[in-house]
């Protein structure tokens, strides 16, 4: 059966998700996060688009990116591939690496453009990794408040900026209090996610960490245990109550790592 045609954004605006093949991880270490941020920007270069946000999560990415001459999909496959070359041949593997095509929606008003942006900077704050949106390292939002990062010039954020009439600190501080703001922004990977199987949590645990079985992460000191509940606690459609279970780790652990 023919894949149904994507929808065409107006405005030439896209949420982007890409996630790993079952919900695997996609970058290892921050040396993968890093490969991933200077093909972004090599693309650029070779097939022109905007990159409005973005937020490297464990298993996935989300961009907000506005398409140039080209559409999208093209500029997403070029990032795809040079990507998964690079990561299979550091790590020795083979095979797929992402699941399916990315996943996107289209974005047609200012209104939306902000809840999303939003949203992505927020994703690691809902998925408990950090406390504030500030203390995440691998997002565009530290790019908005005029701090350096590499690669430079990754983020346009002049669409942004004219929208909000950002022009000195008093409304940058605005736009920060904004993004911070706690809300209950639905987006698009939250319209179709699941609770998955135990069975099925439990394989994909053993396989991103490469243990057998998930309820020995019990016997690893308590660094270690917390990076790896973290790093859990960030795949989608995994619960807490479902990670205590698998694990065998009380939901105040689970919680608090």
């Amino acid at each position: 059966m023919p894949r149904r045609a994507r929808n065409r954004s107006s405005t030439g605006v896209y949420h982007v998700i890409v996630r790993g093949v079952n919900r695997q991880e996609i970058f290892r270490d921050n040396e993968d996060r890093r490969k991933y941020l200077f093909i972004l920007k090599n693309v650029k270069l070779i097939d022109p688009y905007k990159l409005l946000g973005y937020c490297l999560m464990s298993n996935h990415v989300h961009l907000l990116m506005q398409e140039g001459e080209n559409n999208i999909g093209r500029v997403m496959k070029r990032i795809g591939v040079a990507y998964v070359q690079w990561y299979n041949r550091k790590h020795g593997r083979v095979g797929h690496l992402f699941q399916d095509r990315y996943k996107s929606e289209e974005v047609e008003d200012d209104t939306y453009l902000l809840t999303v942006l939003r949203y992505i900077h927020q994703n690691p704050v809902k998925a408990k990794i950090v406390n504030s949106i500030n203390d995440y390292k691998w997002s565009s939002f530290k790019n908005y408040l005029g701090e350096k990062s590499y690669p430079l010039d990754l983020v346009d954020t002049e669409l942004i900026f004219d929208l909000l009439d950002i022009r000195d600190e008093v409304s940058i501080e605005r736009f920060n209090a904004y993004m911070s703001e706690p809300n209950t922004d639905k987006c698009l990977d939250d319209e179709e996610q699941k609770d998955l199987p135990d069975k099925e949590v439990e394989m994909i645990i053993e396989a991103m960490l490469n243990i057998v079985p998930a309820t020995s992460i019990k016997n690893m000191d308590q660094k270690k245990r917390n990076e790896a509940l973290r790093k859990i606690k960030s795949m989608d459609g995994i619960t807490i109550r479902q990670i205590s279970r698998i694990t065998g780790i009380g939901r105040y652990i689970i919680n608090k790592a």
